[in-house]
């Protein structure tokens, strides 16, 4: 579990993504992680480029960890990053937002 005086990590805005993200996670009715979400950002040094595997159901939320990690990577190092996805109709989702 998040320990209580890191709950404020379950809120989007507490990651450094730039407002016109978090605008964009709003609009689609994301305001905060799960604990789990929360959780897979703060092992070890994942923010830092370090791997991260982890498993959970589908539509609990895996993508959101990617994109995070992405976005944080992406803005912090000015560098391109490849986001590979299984579906079709997913890849076509995410690129319209992701624009």
């Amino acid at each position: 579990n998040v320990p209580e005086d890191q709950a404020e990590k379950l809120l989007l805005a507490s990651w450094g993504l730039p407002r016109a993200v978090l605008e964009k996670y709003h609009s689609l009715g994301v305001v905060q992680m799960f604990e789990w979400q929360a959780e897979c950002l703060m092992l070890g040094q994942v923010l830092e480029g370090k791997n991260l595997v982890y498993s959970a159901p589908t539509s609990a939320g895996k993508t959101l960890v990617a994109e995070l990690l992405i976005l944080k990577r992406v803005l912090e190092t000015r560098k391109k990053a490849l986001l590979i996805l299984p579906f079709v109709s997913v890849a076509k989702e995410k690129k319209s937002y992701l624009q």
